[in-house]
C-alpha cells in the first residue's frame, strides 16, 4: 500500500465514520484485531470497540467535526493533525453538559496494515476546551 493510500484511508475514516457516526461501515476501515493506545497502555478494541468509542464521543459532542489540517506518513504509520469542534451536550470527564461549542487541536497516530487501521492512538490539547467549558479557571496573582 502506498503512503497516499494510507493517508486517504485514515482521512476517509475520520470524514466518513468519526464525523458522521455512521459506524455500520466501520469494518471497512478498522481491523478485527485493532488496538487503541494511550502511552504504554494498549487495549484490544477491534471493530466493535472502536465503534463504541466513536459513538461515545459523539454522545458528548453530537455535532463533532474533525478538520484534517495535515497528514504525515512513515511506513505503516499515518500521523494526522486535526482541529476538533463540537457542542458539549453530554457528560464529559465528570462535567455536566454546558451547551458550549468547544474547539481543540489533536494529533492522531494510526498504523495501517493490509488496508485497515490496526492501531490507533493520539493526544489532544484539552486545556483550552476545559477552560471554555468552565471546568478549569485561570488564576492570576
Amino acid at each position: 500500500m502506498k503512503d497516499a493510500d494510507r493517508k486517504l484511508l485514515v482521512r476517509r475514516f475520520y470524514e466518513e465514520i468519526v464525523n458522521t457516526g455512521a459506524v455500520a461501515k466501520i469494518a471497512e476501515f478498522i481491523a478485527p484485531d485493532c488496538v487503541e493506545t494511550d502511552g504504554k497502555v494498549r487495549v484490544l478494541s477491534g471493530v466493535d470497540g472502536m465503534a463504541r468509542h466513536v459513538l461515545a464521543v459523539r454522545d458528548v459532542y453530537p455535532d463533532l467535526h474533525l478538520t484534517i489540517e495535515r497528514q504525515i506518513t512513515e511506513g505503516e504509520w499515518v500521523v494526522t493533525q486535526v482541529t476538533a469542534r463540537g457542542t458539549h451536550h453530554g457528560h464529559w470527564l465528570g462535567m455536566k453538559p454546558t451547551g458550549r461549542l468547544l474547539e481543540f487541536a489533536g494529533v492522531n497516530v494510526d498504523r495501517v496494515v493490509d488496508g485497515r487501521i490496526v492501531e490507533h492512538g493520539g493526544a489532544a490539547n484539552m486545556l483550552e476546551p476545559l477552560l471554555e467549558a468552565g471546568a478549569l479557571r485561570v488564576v492570576s496573582d
